[in-house]
């Protein structure tokens, strides 16, 4: 995804020796990777993501362990597809994280008795202990933006609805 410009066909350009070339680089701006808007998005993910994790590290969490936990400490007892829907995660990626967790004895996870294919993910005590814990976390990424937590803070509703854009148009594609 590149910033809009205009859809004017570029104007041909003399050469040397007399002929006409048609300009390429309105063209090839397309391609300048300062002209994308996804990935200053990319690069931004990467690099917060770095800065939480010497504070996950401290919970023996990954980013992702992290988001599954939030979830559950906002409403335990969710199924896959529940958590999956929240975060925007696949459930196959989503089935490693929540192993990942139950191994750590920080989820347990259960069939439901009328849907053998539907489980239910729900905090263990130690999963609804380390909330304590975890309250740390974002104090601690605040101190990690200088000063400057009100300013993103404040991309925080843009960014919400590129997500809900970005989810409804893969619904569309997806079908």
């Amino acid at each position: 995804m590149t910033t809009p410009r205009s859809n004017k066909q570029p104007a041909p350009r003399v050469q040397t020796d007399g002929t006409a070339e048609l300009a390429t680089s309105s063209l090839d701006d397309d391609l300048r990777l300062e002209n994308q808007v996804c990935f200053p998005l990319y690069a931004a993910s990467r690099l917060i993501m770095q800065l939480y994790k010497p504070h996950l590290d401290k919970l023996s969490l990954t980013y992702p362990q992290y988001l599954v936990m939030m979830v559950l400490w906002s409403k335990d007892a969710l199924s896959v597809k529940d958590i999956g829907e929240t975060l925007h995660l696949d459930s196959a990626t989503l089935t490693q994280v929540l192993g990942n967790l139950a191994k750590a004895e920080l989820i347990t996870r259960e069939r439901t008795k009328g849907d053998a294919r539907t489980v239910i993910n729900s905090l263990t005590a130690k999963g609804r202990a380390m909330k304590k814990q975890a309250r740390r976390v974002p104090k601690g990424m605040a101190c990690e933006f200088e000063g400057r937590v009100g300013e993103v803070a404040a991309l925080r509703p843009q960014l919400q609805m590129l997500v809900a854009l970005l989810a409804d148009r893969l619904k569309h594609v997806e079908r």
